[in-house]
């Protein structure tokens, strides 16, 4: 009879020990960040179903101008201004810090410590969102797009996002020694681009304008940017953590995610102009707008490469995984919208395209079908850590998918045929203009539809986050997963798997 190798036993007892000290680890990261990176979450989810209400209103208002329209506060002006930074900031923006903080926190391994600074700027930066729509529904909107906001709701964006900064500086600063992952690249990238880019544009456009010819570029520096190196870098970030998380792999390769994270950071930010396409600028500027555009071929390829090989033979998941379903909608879109990018920066596709229902749903296919279907596979993850419990109902879960993923494809597809045909007839010039906009009211139509059913996914996902936060007696071990897996299936699963 043999007897046990006393080596043998040491190093099973080490990696037992090393992963119980694992697991402690990531509870107390977990716990750490459960009020501040929660109160992020839960008035995000708060401002998507505020903001597709409003987006339902302007939407019906484009081919039933009727709608409403006895109140001042509800006409298109300023419903469809509030839509957008209701979305943009009050939903991505607001998600983006806290998840971006969530995984920042996790991959640095270190707890968030600075809990009363991140619930007064939590506070301070939904107060700023608050002022800003309550002063656009007033009718004290700036007038230029995307910086809506009245000046006095600058100074709570600002201080707030500062004390953010100094949370992710400090969670970098105390980070244990070890891999500096892509995740972590892209979210501090984001976290010093954003306030750079808002409170430039802001300054230069509202404290102090400039002379009036320089505004279009700075404001399209700005509307671009804030997709590209804002909602994006921290959406990829995501990406690049949550998949080989779920899937129990490592990301294909680490040299590739750097190529696409430099790439991006040096093209992005020079493609602002090509929205510019036959303005009074000097040629040379919308040229290198036009080639930067062309140039993110480079860092997209290299995103679609390494997400594609990190997932190959795993796409059984996407069966099971509620997080995955999401996130992988979000990465494929990401592909499509950034070649469509590209694409409609080209001078003769631009001039089709250009001030039509076609740009409309590019825009809708970056910041919903990427960047929101991401984030809310984001939320899926991390809730179910930082409450530790479980979603109480796949039901809902996939009331929320379906709907959501439907309505973005309605809405994408039908606007950008109609766009198609918009701008065929524009450019010839035989139509008139007015009945060219009665060619678009069916698309129209299709595109309240597609936002309806998106509407209805949003109130799906608030009820089942409300369920889950105030049920405290479900304290589920199990994943909720969309279906039960056998032991011959893979090993990825739902938000809430360790």
């Amino acid at each position: 009879m043999s007897t046990p190798d006393p080596a043998a036993s040491e190093d099973i007892e080490s990696e037992e020990a090393q992963r119980e000290r694992s697991l402690q680890e990531r509870l107390k990261v977990d716990r750490a960040a459960r009020w501040p990176v929660g109160i992020f979450i839960a008035s995000s989810i708060g401002w998507l179903v505020f903001g597709s209400l409003i987006a339902l209103i302007a939407s019906i208002k484009l081919h039933d101008p009727e709608f409403v329209a006895d109140n001042a506060w509800l006409t298109f002006g300023r419903v469809r201004t509030v839509h957008l930074n209701a979305v943009a900031y009050g939903w991505l923006s607001t998600v983006a810090i806290g998840i971006g903080l969530w995984v920042l926190s996790r991959l640095c391994r270190v707890p968030i410590e600075d809990h009363r600074s991140l619930a007064l700027a939590a506070i301070l930066w939904n107060v700023g969102n608050g002022v800003g729509i309550w002063g656009i529904f007033r009718g004290d909107s700036t007038g230029v797009e995307w910086l809506e906001y009245p000046t006095y709701a600058a100074p709570f964006l600002l201080v707030s996002f500062t004390f953010v900064i100094l949370t992710a500086v400090n969670l970098i600063r105390k980070r244990k020694p070890g891999h500096i992952y892509i995740s972590q690249w892209y979210i501090m990238a984001a976290f010093f681009w954003f306030p750079a880019l808002y409170f430039t544009a802001h300054g230069l456009l509202i404290l102090a304008p400039v002379q009036a010819p320089a505004q279009p570029p700075i404001n399209w520096w700005f509307a671009h940017n804030a997709l590209g190196l804002w909602f994006t870098p921290v959406g990829l970030g995501t990406i690049y953590y949550l998949v080989p998380k779920i899937i129990g792999r490592p990301i294909h390769s680490y040299y590739l995610s750097i190529i696409g994270f430099w790439s991006l950071a040096f093209f992005y930010a020079w493609n602002g102009m090509h929205h510019l396409i036959g303005g009074p600028y000097p040629a040379f500027l919308i040229t290198a707008s036009v080639v930067a555009s062309v140039m993110m071929f480079l860092p997209v390829i290299t995103v679609a490469i390494n997400h594609q090989l990190t997932m190959f033979g795993h796409f059984k998941a996407l069966i099971y995984s509620p997080t995955l379903r999401f996130v992988i909608f979000g990465a494929m879109s990401y592909i499509l919208v950034s070649f469509q990018g590209s694409l409609m920066a080209i001078r003769s596709i631009n001039n089709l395209t250009h001030f039509t229902h076609y740009t409309v749903a590019h825009s809708h296919l970056g910041a919903y079908a990427f960047a929101s279907m991401v984030f809310f596979g984001g939320i899926y993850y991390i809730m179910p850590r930082i409450l530790e419990r479980e979603w109480p109902s796949r039901w809902l879960i996939r009331l929320h998918f379906w709907p959501c993923a439907i309505g973005i494809i309605i809405y994408f597809v039908m606007l950008s045929w109609g766009g198609i045909l918009q701008g065929i007839a524009m450019n010839r010039g035989e139509m008139p203009f007015m009945e060219i906009i009665k060619t678009t009211m069916p698309y129209l139509k299709w595109r309240s539809i597609g936002g309806t059913l998106m509407t209805i996914g949003h109130i799906a996902f608030m009820a089942s986050f409300i369920w889950m936060v105030i049920d405290r007696r479900k304290q589920g071990s199990e994943p909720t997963l969309f279906a039960k897996r056998t032991t011959q299936d893979t090993p990825a699963t739902n938000a809430s798997d360790s």
